[in-house]
């Protein structure tokens, strides 16, 4: 089985990249984010002639996250228990034997910004939630754009970026209790020592240099992590395609299941 989380950042204006991507890599369920789109203007029909079906929370010019499936999905929730004032940033599903959640973790700007705060609470929310699993080794996939590099490894300034948006210690404490939560990060169960940046600013050629930061996660119930055979950033897809189109900021990150 192959899962896959993606920040497509406007589904819009990346509907050939991502027609093209599920064609070359044909995963078995996606969790995609920063839709840009409201419900009655997803693609469906388009993402239909892909081999896919959808259950989404949708908003316009704003957030948005979807799961994809080529198994019709049942819609499990579109809110966030306790943020959903905060915009279309959580939806669960069921498919494929799996509760599949995709997640889009509010950027909080800068520290002195309110959004700060409301990232926090956010990600309390989600911590909440998940600890309040009555079995936490039911099968479930939790993925999407956590705006948080976990350690320093997971940024390019490491140490430098210290205590600014993304490297606080708030913020990392609240992926902790996530993984508390019986949750296993995917790619560093794989590679616990290796980079794997999945976000890259579009200027100065960051992506050419490598400068970027690991924001795209796939989290994992522990039986469904011990299917674990491989993991992946995606780099290809962060790059333009056959007709020049902008890419992503972000690349797709892929797990294979057995």
């Amino acid at each position: 089985m192959i899962v896959a989380t993606w920040n497509v950042n406007g589904i819009r204006a990346r509907s050939q990249r991502l027609a093209e991507w599920l064609a070359e890599r044909q995963p078995d369920v996606v969790c995609l984010q920063e839709l840009k789109i409201p419900e009655e203007g997803f693609p469906h029909l388009e993402l239909r002639a892909s081999g896919y079906h959808a259950v989404l929370s949708g908003q316009q010019s704003w957030n948005g996250v979807a799961v994809l499936a080529r198994e019709r999905p049942e819609l499990v929730l579109r809110e966030l228990p306790g943020a959903a004032e905060h915009g279309a940033r959580f939806v669960v599903a069921k498919v494929l034997g799996l509760e599949v959640a995709s997640v889009y973790v509010p950027n909080g700007k800068t520290l002195a910004h309110p959004d700060y705060k409301v990232k926090l609470g956010w990600l309390d929310s989600l911590a909440t939630h998940l600890e309040r699993r009555a079995d936490k080794d039911a099968p479930l996939l939790v993925g999407g754009d956590f705006n948080v590099c976990w350690t320093k490894m997971d940024s390019y300034g490491g140490v430098r970026f210290e205590h600014h948006i993304f490297h606080t210690a708030e913020e990392r404490a609240l992926l902790d209790r996530i993984r508390d939560a019986g949750l296993v990060d995917l790619y560093r169960a794989k590679y616990p020592e290796t980079v794997g940046y999945s976000w890259w600013d579009y200027r100065a050629g960051s992506f050419h240099k490598n400068e970027g930061m690991r924001l795209d996660l796939l989290f994992a119930s522990k039986p469904v992590a011990e299917r674990l055979r491989e993991v992946y950033v995606d780099r290809d897809y962060r790059k333009k395609g056959k007709t020049g189109a902008v890419p992503s900021d972000h690349a797709p990150v892929i797990a294979v299941l057995d």
